[in-house]
């Protein structure tokens, strides 16, 4: 069976998939590897965001087909935001804040103002 996905679809999946191995690369070391000295977890990490960058590059160069560098851009930031909130809160064990839900706003705002010629064309349809 094959998922025909759009390249919107294809970037969005991609994206989310990088984004777990970027934030574990970024922070599960601050967790697990805190009694390790920092160039062992430099290098873990290291080896985690290759696996990042093989799913990265090609969801951008595909969302670039059909996105400015600016959407793809502001779509990169709210799937970060919508991937390390969970991580920060069951895998860091971080409360959840008020400060995650301005964030997630300001993104929705973001989201609105790079995407609005869009929006406006699918609209005026």
């Amino acid at each position: 069976m094959s998922l025909n996905l759009p390249p919107i679809g294809i970037t969005v999946s991609l994206l989310l998939a990088s984004n777990v191995f970027m934030t574990f690369a970024w922070y599960a070391h601050l967790r697990d590897l805190t009694h390790k000295p920092w160039i062992v977890a430099a290098l873990i990490s290291w080896g985690i965001a290759l696996f990042e960058y093989l799913l990265q590059v090609p969801a951008n160069r595909t969302g670039y087909t059909v996105m400015n560098l600016g959407q793809l851009k502001v779509l990169q930031e709210v799937i970060t935001l919508s991937v390390f909130v969970p991580f920060a809160y069951f895998y860091m064990k971080e409360p959840l804040r008020l400060d995650f839900l301005w964030a997630g706003l300001c993104l929705l705002g973001a989201v609105y103002f790079i995407f609005r010629p869009h929006l406006q064309g699918i609209l005026q349809s």
